[in-house]
């Protein structure tokens, strides 16, 4: 005979938290990344008006 795995309370629960545990390690994760994406981006501008300007310069 096979066994049957019954899905009662306890075990969905259990699933539950810990699905919600790995998706807020996610994305407290995903926020350093981002944050640092951003931080990239913004260096990138700062470095184009710098060049900009030191074209417009010698111009």
């Amino acid at each position: 005979m096979t066994k049957v795995m019954r899905l009662d309370g306890t075990f969905l629960r259990t699933a539950m938290i810990g699905l919600l545990l790995a998706g807020a390690a996610i994305s407290l994760s995903a926020c350093n990344t981002v944050a640092g994406a951003g931080q990239d981006v913004k260096n990138t501008g700062q470095a184009t008006t710098n060049a900009a300007d030191n074209v417009q310069q010698k111009m």
